[in-house]
């Protein structure tokens, strides 16, 4: 193996394959380190991968690619401590070709298939090999130090795609340390359960799936979310919740993993399965306003690493990581061209990352968390007094229906201010909407 390449990328997630797989394309040399056993063994992800930027870079890759099933519909949840309140979204349009560019997928077999076409354009990944600092000449970085037999590998620009907990960057100074408001903790299990029977159960045909998300006491009233998303012949069910958080209530990601899949909505859809596989990852939010420093001298950042996550109800990360792979590829493609690969070299990557949707997605809900953060009311207070009054709505009783009514909207008025609650609405539609 030689000692210098074109470009070094650190990590073989989505991000740093699109860069490896854009780069090798255009006859560059590209070495990807990955420290897990292969790629996507350490790599999580709640399974749904966004794939407007993977068709333009593979076109109809869903022909070839290990994907599980194209998302047809959504469905959004409340609960409290045993109702359920559920709106359902289903376009048969979602069916045809390119599917809305929504597929669930499992990660260990995904990104392995993505490594193979990045190796088959000309990249070198390398798995089992864990990087641990850079090798700096001056203030630029020329190389990488990898913890093998002879680690120092050199290269005109490094790529760090390491993931959410970003070590090198931050040593690096591209990024501050992540409070833990800025990191969700989740917990993600893979439940194994016949084709037909996931099929019969949420009203499926074929390849169609359905992506399922529970708010309130799917986490214990607590800020943060539940899923559960069908794959061919698994459910991926999961939480996630910001680290502070969950120290706050003295929780931990699997107790609230449990809870959730105990809850008597829940645990309906699970019925019969079994447990293949326990996951956990850590998601970056830090906000718009705390994103990195995305360029060096010799150095970019992409991916989870830079924080590009969506965290509204899109919850958009992989489409996200593709596209700043490969922004990153082309600014490195114009700075081989110009010879130069300083900060200033490589400024084409935040231009592109500024005039796209990633940069413009961020900026409208990139502060997401810490608005929704300031109205916790949203998660326990809110639901469990609207599934109070819909419940009182829905009550077969002796009394008029003007009667009743009446009862489940005082009922509602004594537990919380109408106008508080409206104007909470309102800020919330334009922070997750």
């Amino acid at each position: 193996m030689t000692d210098k390449f074109d470009c070094i990328i650190i990590g073989a997630g989505p991000s740093g394959i699109s860069c490896a797989y854009k780069l090798a394309k255009a006859g560059l040399s590209v070495i990807v380190f990955e420290r897990g056993e292969y790629p996507g063994s350490k790599n999580v992800s709640g399974g749904v991968l966004y794939s407007t930027v993977l068709n333009k870079l593979i076109p109809e890759f869903w022909k070839d690619a290990p994907v599980e099933r194209h998302v047809a519909k959504r469905r959004y949840s409340i609960l409290s401590k045993d109702s359920e309140m559920a709106v359902e979204f289903c376009f048969d349009k979602f069916n045809e070709p390119p599917y809305n560019n929504s597929f669930t997928v499992l990660r260990s077999k995904f990104d392995q298939w993505f490594a193979k076409k990045a190796e088959d354009a000309g990249a070198f990944v390398l798995t089992e090999t864990v990087v641990d600092d850079f090798i700096w000449k001056g203030d630029k970085v020329i190389g990488v130090k990898a913890r093998r037999e002879g680690g120092d590998v050199y290269a005109d620009v490094v790529v760090c795609a390491e993931g959410a907990n970003s070590l090198l960057a931050e040593k690096a100074g591209l990024k501050k340390k992540s409070t833990d408001h800025q990191m969700i903790s989740a917990a993600k299990e893979v439940i194994s359960l016949p084709r037909e029977v996931i099929e019969d159960r949420f009203n499926l045909s074929g390849d169609e799936g359905v992506v399922m998300e529970f708010f309130g006491d799917a986490v214990q009233g607590m800020i943060g979310s539940g899923f559960i998303y069908t794959n061919k012949d698994s459910l991926s069910v999961g939480i996630g919740c910001p680290i502070s958080v969950m120290r706050e209530n003295n929780m931990r990601p699997n107790d609230l993993l449990d809870a959730f899949k105990s809850h008597p909505i829940v645990k309906k859809f699970l019925r019969g399965g079994k447990t293949e596989e326990l996951s956990a990852k850590m998601i970056p939010e830090p906000g718009y306003k705390n994103l990195p420093k995305f360029a060096a001298n010799g150095l970019l950042i992409v991916g989870d690493s830079a924080g590009f996550v969506n965290p509204s109800l899109y919850r958009e990360g992989s489409n996200m990581a593709m596209a700043s792979g490969i922004m990153a590829a082309e600014a490195i493609l114009e700075a081989k061209e110009s010879r130069d690969f300083s900060e200033a070299g490589l400024a084409g990557y935040a231009k592109r990352l500024n005039d796209s949707f990633v940069m413009k997605d961020l900026k409208r809900y990139g502060d997401a968390p810490e608005k929704v953060s300031a109205m916790p009311q949203l998660f326990k207070e809110y639901p469990d007094a609207i599934l109070e009054m819909a419940k009182g709505y829905f009550t077969v009783s002796d009394l008029s229906k003007e009667e009743m009514q009446q009862l489940a909207k005082n009922n509602f008025k004594d537990k919380i201010s109408v106008w508080k609650f409206l104007w909470d609405m309102y800020k919330a539609k334009g922070t997750i909407l």
